[in-house]
Formats: structure tokens, C-alpha cells, sequence
């Protein structure tokens, strides 16, 4: 991302991320907020931390499973751009941190950018569809009164409003699903290969060699990446390693919420039973998954605040829970990354500042095989 870029996104970033502030204490005292921070048992950051660590290792043995179609990496070989790419979702708007894992492993393994680009983004779909079915279990389990609400500037959000975003993240889930299995599968991919670059023709309008120009420069660069994410989710074909995936996604996000439960421990007047804090910690994800400054400060304390309101805790209680997990669980990421671009030397400003053209640059051209499939027609 090119500075001009940055700043742009960063400034839309901070005003969003200022608005939810606004909303998220405009009704707390800083005196009462301050007096609730002082009395928070700040050893439970240990446990607390801990096992939000833990969760990222987790995150490791599922991205090592579906690497395993791009090349396999042990487990540190995984972990330092792992952690490397949180670290600058922590510090950087656009989740910069997706697109440096991918390059990371480009310039320290020679792998090809889109193919790991595809593992990561086959992890956020696992990702998306557990949180669904955790917030699912939860609706379904955990009392939340229906009749309690909150506002948050001109919306009034309540139990309906929560079942209305999860609605539209299946939607979107399912598109998700449905694109990879589109990818993944040859067929379909030759079959959607043969339409992409078959469209030129329709443009009777255009003299062949245009058509042919459109074909080369536009089409074959675009059936060129579908290939390279179909290699990036062809591990995911074996229903063994399926499991494996699902398995440990839950384990990813019941291990998060359980970071959350532990430092409640210390916080008086929360009190919530670990299915709660899993559903204010799924609430959290609703929210940071809007545009938002480095670190998703301001829409992570509205999500938080207002989670905990669906559950009774009061607007100071909320409030000084969500600031100080909000600090648990971003501090770790940042320095354990700090660490890991030490040891892998990895240039944090040359990997976060690289912009399309150098994007573009990291694909490496297809074989003669793959560019004979795709010259017929």
C-alpha cells in the first residue's frame, strides 16, 4: 500500500473508529471509568493472556494443514508470519497483516503470493463459519431478553438487530463457500476459465484484434490467479484434513472466548458464565469486521459495550472490561510479532508499504501446460 493510500484509509479509519469512541462512553463519568480500572485484578492478565496465545498455535496447526498444498512449513516456519501478519493488522488499517503473511513467505520461501494468499483467506472462511455457528448456539442457548436494547448513535440495536447481521453473514458465508468450491474443484474452475476468457467475444462491436488484446491483458490474468488460489485450496479436497480444520477453528475461537471468561474473573460487576462472554466476544467480531483504525479501537469498545448491556452489566462495568481485554488481547500479538520479525529479519516497513504493482510482480508466470489449457477456444 503506497502512502497516499495509506493515509487515506487510515484517515477514514480513525473518523469511524472516533464516531464508535463518541457513542461507546459518551454516557460514562471518566472519573467512575477510571475508578473501575483501578479496582481490576490485573493478575488475571496472566491466565488471561496465556490462553489467547494458546488460540494463535492453534491458528498455526490449521494453516500448516492447508499449506500443505502449497508447501509444507514447520511449525516456527509458520508461526513468525503468522504472528508477523497480526502484529500489523494491530498496527496498520486494511488488515495490511493478510497480504504480509503472503509476502513473507514469498521472499524467505520462494512460494508463489496468490497461493498463500488463498490458504489465508481458506482460514478466514473457517473462521466466518465458526463464529456463525458458535453465535447460533449461543442465540439458541443463552437467555438474551428481547426486550433489551441499546442505542448506538441513530440505531436502536437489540436482539433482532444481532439476528438480522448474523442473517447477512451467512449470506455472505455462503458465497464464500460456494466461490471456493467454484476454485477448488476442476470442472467448475475449467468451465468458469472457458467463460472468463470467452467474454471478449461477445463484443461484436470491437475488431478481432481488440478482442484478442482484451483476452490476453484483462481475461488470462484473472484465470491465472483462479488457478494459483485453486492450488492454495486443494488440501482442503481431503474430508480428513476438512475435519482437522473444523476441528481446531473451534478451538481457535472457544480458546478466545475462554481468554475473555479469565479476565473477567478479575473485573467486579461482570460476572458472565463463559457461553456469554463467547457471545460478546462474537458480538466484537460483528463490529471490528467494519472498516476502523489500527488495532479496531473504538468499534471493538461499541461491540463490547453493548454485548455486555444485552446481558445486564452496567454501561462503567462494560466499559472498563472491554478497554482492558481490548489491551490483553492486542499488547501480546504486537510484541510476540516484534519478536518473530526480529528473528526472521523480516523489513516491517518494506513488507507493509508494497503496493499492486509489486503485488503483481510476486505471481509467477503459469507453465506452458497451464497456458496451452487455457490458449484453446
Amino acid at each position: 500500500m503506497n502512502r497516499k493510500r495509506l493515509a487515506i484509509s487510515l484517515t477514514v479509519g480513525l473518523v469511524i473508529s472516533g464516531v464508535a469512541f463518541y457513542f461507546a462512553f459518551r454516557k460514562i463519568p471518566f472519573r467512575d471509568l477510571g475508578h473501575y480500572l483501578i479496582s481490576v485484578n490485573y493478575w488475571w492478565i496472566v491466565p488471561s493472556a496465556l490462553v489467547a496465545m494458546g488460540s494463535f498455535f492453534l491458528r498455526v496447526f490449521r494453516w500448516q494443514i492447508i499449506l500443505g498444498s502449497v508447501k509444507g512449513l514447520g511449525v516456527w516456519k509458520a508461526f513468525h508470519p503468522m504472528m508477523i501478519g497480526f502484529m500489523l493488522n494491530c498496527l496498520l488499517p486494511g488488515r495490511m497483516g493478510e497480504m504480509a503473511r503472503p509476502a513473507i513467505l514469498r521472499r524467505k520461501e520462494g512460494l508463489s503470493f496468490f497461493r498463500v494468499l488463498a490458504t489465508v483467506a481458506a482460514e478466514r472462511v473457517f473462521d466466518v463459519m465458526t463464529i456463525l455457528m458458535l453465535f447460533t448456539f449461543v442465540l439458541a442457548t443463552v437467555p438474551i431478553d428481547p426486550t433489551t436494547e441499546t442505542s448506538f448513535g441513530p440505531y436502536r440495536l437489540n436482539r433482532a438487530a444481532l439476528e438480522a447481521v448474523a442473517g447477512g453473514m451467512v449470506r455472505a458465508a455462503a458465497l464464500l463457500l460456494l466461490g471456493m468450491a467454484v476454485v477448488s474443484f476442476t470442472w467448475s474452475r475449467n468451465l468458469l476459465g472457458d467463460l472468463i476468457l470467452g467474454a471478449p467475444r461477445v463484443l461484436f462491436a470491437l475488431s478481432v484484434r481488440t478482442r484478442q488484446r482484451m483476452r490476453d491483458r484483462c481475461c488470462m490474468p484473472v484465470v491465472r490467479t483462479l488457478e494459483r488460489f485453486a492450488q492454495g485450496f486443494s488440501q482442503l479436497k481431503s474430508p480428513s484434513r476438512m475435519g482437522q480444520c473444523w476441528m481446531l477453528s473451534l478451538g481457535v475461537w472457544v480458546s478466545a472466548g475462554l481468554s475473555y471468561y479469565l479476565m473477567s474473573l478479575g473485573c467486579p460487576g461482570v460476572g458472565l458464565s463463559l457461553w456469554e462472554l463467547i457471545a460478546v466476544m462474537v458480538i466484537i467480531c460483528f463490529f471490528i469486521a467494519l472498516p476502523s483504525a489500527p488495532g479496531f479501537w473504538g468499534l471493538w469498545e461499541a461491540g463490547g459495550v453493548f454485548a455486555l448491556s444485552l446481558f445486564g452489566v452496567p454501561a462503567k462495568e462494560a466499559a472498563g472490561f472491554t478497554l482492558v481485554n481490548h489491551v490483553i488481547q492486542m499488547v501480546p500479538v504486537i510484541l510476540v510479532g516484534l519478536v518473530s520479525a526480529a528473528i526472521t529479519g523480516v523489513d516491517l516497513w518494506q513488507i507493509s508499504s508494497f503496493d499492486d504493482r509489486s503485488v503483481e510482480a510476486m505471481g509467477e508466470p503459469m507453465t506452458v501446460r497451464d497456458d496451452l489449457r487455457f490458449s484453446k477456444g
